[in-house]
């Protein structure tokens, strides 16, 4: 990582302070350079389980959830509130199994799926491109269409890009037309294939960049001069080599974007549960979730090495808590409960892609709905936002921010004998001089006292918006839906010149200073 992007001084190493010990945290909003994308605040809608059908989508035929062609309002208007800036779909694993020209035309004719990767289940292909595109329209949202490269072929998605991007006479373009929509949507968002190492094919690094290189092709032209967004399949965490080998192999000219996958998990063959853990299982998922910012260091400078003028966006297109899915659901549906663990881990996250905003350009939060780490779930005509939509809301303010170097020395969460950094910081300044900063402290047990020094800001006001609640565990229910919502912060206080801030165990504060 560049050392002008952010200046983190974090001591793992350091013992544990005590409780009330102050933390010098320095922003220097006088020397901001680079701009947090709105897109690393995106999300991720996979044909999985209950996110699309009894999520989004509940069909144009339901009295009973009020609707708009089908997709529920109420979700609607809360992904509006929360100021999502793109959202990706079909998949995930399914993109690769996805035939798109299934999903168009009159619904009774159109001829049904099974999907093999969640649940063995039969879908209707009722929710197809119209739908989505349509409904990315209401959300006033980005769509970002991840193509089928593992069993589709490369005339599919050049068929794909034409029928949904063209504006004149072709035959896509008349498909189009015929099937109700006069303009096209202009999406620029393209991802090609989606874990190509894995579901998407199981391929080389090797292989797969040969293969990237004839879709990226025929996807754009001679120039790009449609201004198409191409997003290579990334690399699964740690995997190195997959970056280096595509970054290496794919001509520039042909690529915007590499993605990168990576899930908070504790052990893949035993996750444990989303809502009934333990301390030791929240550390354990927390040090999974802190290794984003090594990953994006390691990834980044790969990247800097053949693309020193930062023209390739690392794209973390997944990411998110995964645990064991929720007792007497299908286990292939991924349903799962959201408690303070996942604020800790979209905090931590999100903090990290800020900090990183000169590489990072784009992330998609792994699932909108009812899947994963989700923000918002259903029960029939029931709706409720969960802990880490509050989180998501909360930073929605650094959305085309400039980010703002911090400095600070960091304080460990010690247990069990080891030690992971227990503050995580990220500020920007708006477009009307505001600055935002966000704080977390992953403690289990102890508050953090910071002493931040606002370099070039003279301070006339200050709020905060904080996010705790009593337990760890604590998530909101259709029973109790705002049992983990924020509420005003005023645990700070004016000293010397400084804000002297007092952040309570697991909680997540965002402070702005006019």
């Amino acid at each position: 990582m560049k050392t002008n992007t952010i200046f983190l001084s974090i001591a793992f190493g350091l013992s544990a302070l005590c409780s009330e010990a102050q933390q010098e945290v320095t922003v220097h909003a006088d020397k901001g350079e680079y701009t947090i994308s709105k897109h690393i605040y995106g999300h991720f809608a996979e044909h999985l389980g209950r996110c699309i059908y009894d999520g989004f989508y509940v069909g144009e035929e339901n009295k009973t959830v009020p609707n708009t062609a089908g997709v529920r309002n109420d979700i609607v208007k809360a992904l509006k509130e929360l100021n999502i800036p793109n959202l990706r779909w079909p998949g995930g694993c399914f993109a690769d199994t996805y035939h798109w020209k299934d999903g168009i035309g009159p619904k009774e004719d159109r001829p049904t799926i099974v999907n093999r990767w969640w649940g063995g289940v039969t879908e209707d292909n009722s929710f197809g491109t119209h739908d989505f595109l349509n409904m990315c329209e209401l959300l006033e949202t980005e769509p970002y269409l991840s193509g089928n490269v593992g069993s589709g072929t490369v005339q599919e998605l050049i068929d794909w890009v034409q029928y949904t991007n063209h504006d004149g006479k072709s035959p896509m373009a008349d498909l189009r037309k015929e099937n109700g929509r006069e303009k096209p949507w202009n999406v620029k968002y393209w991802g090609i294939g989606n874990e190509a190492w894995g579901c998407g094919g199981n391929m080389t690094p090797e292989y797969y960049s040969d293969v990237y290189r004839k879709y990226a092709t025929f996807l754009s032209g001679w120039s790009n001069e449609s201004g198409i967004f191409r997003v290579a399949s990334g690399a699964s965490s740690d995997d190195y080599k997959w970056t280096e080998v595509l970054m290496k192999n794919i001509k520039h000219s042909l690529i915007e974007g590499m993605a990168l996958h990576h899930y908070a998990v504790i052990d893949w063959s035993a996750k444990g549960s989303a809502s009934a853990f333990s301390e030791k299982q929240y550390f354990e998922t927390m040090e999974s979730a802190l290794e984003i910012e090594e990953l994006v260091s390691r990834h980044s400078d790969i990247m800097d090495k053949y693309d020193p003028d930062n023209k390739i966006a690392l794209v973390v297109d997944e990411w998110g808590g995964w645990y064991e899915v929720e007792p007497g659901t299908n286990p292939g549906f991924l349903y799962q409960q959201n408690t303070m663990r996942d604020v800790m881990i979209a905090g931590t996250t999100l903090n990290t892609f800020n900090n990183h905003a000169r590489r990072v350009k784009m992330a998609n939060l792994a699932q909108t709905v009812n899947v994963l780490q989700a923000v918002i779930l259903t029960d029939e005509e029931k709706m409720i936002l969960t802990p880490t939509y509050h989180v998501m809301k909360m930073y929605s303010v650094h959305q085309d921010a400039t980010l703002l170097p911090v400095e600070f020395e960091n304080v460990n969460y010690t247990y069990n004998g080891k030690s992971l950094p227990a503050l995580s910081v990220s500020a920007s300044k708006d477009k009307n001089g505001a600055v935002h900063v966000s704080l977390v402290n992953i403690d289990a047990s102890k508050s953090h006292t910071l002493s931040l020094n606002m370099e070039g800001v003279n301070k006339k006001g200050a709020a905060g918006t904080i996010l705790t609640s009593d337990k760890l565990q604590d998530h909101n229910t259709f029973d109790n839906p705002e049992k983990v919502t924020p509420r005003p912060f005023k645990d700070f206080s004016g000293k010397k010149g400084k804000l002297e801030v007092k952040l309570p165990p697991f909680s997540v504060v965002v402070l702005e200073l006019k």
